[in-house]
């Protein structure tokens, strides 16, 4: 009996050490078989127990089964330290930096034609001296009508060219701006039922008004914005793009406005571009006129080098761009008391759609196509 506790003794403070020492928990494992198995020393002393006298099973199957019992419950514990210790070197040893392009590499984005062109526009006009301005896109009457000369009934304020905001979501505070600005004006201190109204603008242009009432001439910005009209065809949407520019200072002329729409012209289109401007009519404007570039497919000649008619220009040699004019006295009434006198300053003001620049430059034939969101259009200008 002596012999036999002496040995499950030993196996015990053997396995103990062992346990201890078990740098992993495969090891562990090993140590679990070997001691604690079914062909294991310990395992088999105590399936003997049976064939021991009767006075020594009693002693030997105590000391047996709590040797077995506590290095169980050693195996256990190391375990759990075993498991959180290598948890934790994996961790380490595992960690991905989530800031680094994925395997393989995910193709970067790129700017949309819209807002690349719009950027383009941007910083042509910037290095000619003009300052980026935004605006606000729901907008009063009177900045969008009345303080830009468009009379009462004029057709632009009919609400099938304009989409019209709940007058009462007007606040007091923007009525009382618009009422002061108005009586500025030399109007009627109380505003005009239209005035009171609110407007998704139909252009960039109440920008103007804006500018010039908060700051003195000399003045040159350009307002580029997102513009709503009640239009929708394959040239048209009833959301664009629009950049308005403005220059307002003393002994501007007409010919400041083709030498700034040439510049402009030839940095969007390339350096041997012209321009040329037509007469027409716009409300806030006087001269008004219409400006086209010479076509960049054709050189202007209307026809291709292999004799057939220019797709572009449809054969006229020129393609039109957009409005411009010198702004109308009646404009500077409305902000005479920010140091706009008419008869000391004058300026000219012009406006281009950019969804119509980039159709042009990128041939891209129809205006609903930026809009759609489908990839396969996209892709083609990275």
């Amino acid at each position: 009996m002596a012999d036999a506790t002496e040995r499950i003794s030993q196996i015990g403070k053997e396995a103990a050490d062992s346990i201890a020492a078990a740098p992993g928990t495969a090891e562990l494992k090993e140590l679990r078989v070997r001691y604690l198995g079914r062909k294991a020393e310990l395992t088999a002393i105590l399936r003997g127990i049976a064939e021991l006298p009767p006075d020594q099973r009693g002693v030997v199957g105590k000391s047996g089964n709590e040797v077995r019992r506590r290095l169980e419950s050693l195996l256990e514990e190391r375990a759990a330290e075993l498991e959180s210790s290598e948890l934790e070197s994996s961790l380490a040893e595992g960690a991905v930096d989530v800031t680094l392009p994925g395997s393989p590499a995910h193709p970067v984005g790129h700017l949309h034609l819209i807002t690349r062109t719009r950027r383009q526009i941007e910083d042509i006009m910037v290095g000619l001296g003009y300052t980026v301005l935004e605006g606000p896109e729901v907008e009063l009457d009177y900045y969008n009508f009345t303080a830009l000369n468009h009379p009462p009934g004029h057709p632009a304020r009919m609400s099938q060219d304009t989409f019209y905001v709940a007058p009462g979501s007007l606040t007091k505070a923007a009525l009382s701006a618009a009422r002061e600005a108005a009586d500025g004006a030399g109007e009627e201190v109380a505003a005009t039922p239209d005035e009171e109204l609110v407007v998704l603008r139909t252009h960039t242009s109440p920008m103007q008004v804006r500018a010039m009432e908060a700051q003195e001439p000399p003045i040159f910005v350009i307002v580029p914005g997102k513009v709503y009209r009640r239009d929708s065809d394959a040239t048209h949407s009833p959301m664009f793009t629009q950049v308005e520019g403005l220059a307002v200072a003393e002994d501007i002329t007409l010919a400041d406005l083709q030498g700034t729409l040439l510049e402009m012209l030839r940095g969007i289109f390339g350096p041997g571009r012209e321009a040329r401007m037509r007469p027409h009519y716009f409300p806030f404007t006087e001269p008004s006129v219409e400006f086209d570039v010479s076509c960049f497919a054709c050189d202007g000649a209307g026809t291709l080098p292999d004799g057939d008619r220019c797709g572009i220009c449809k054969g006229v040699g020129w393609i039109e761009v957009g409005g411009a004019g010198m702004v109308d006295p009646n404009v500077f009434g409305f902000v005479s008391d920010k140091g706009y006198d008419p008869e000391r300053v004058q300026g000219f003001a012009f406006g281009i759609g950019v969804e119509r620049i980039a159709m042009l430059r990128y041939g891209v034939p129809d205006l609903r196509r930026f809009f759609d969101n489908d990839l396969r259009m996209l892709e083609q200008f990275t």
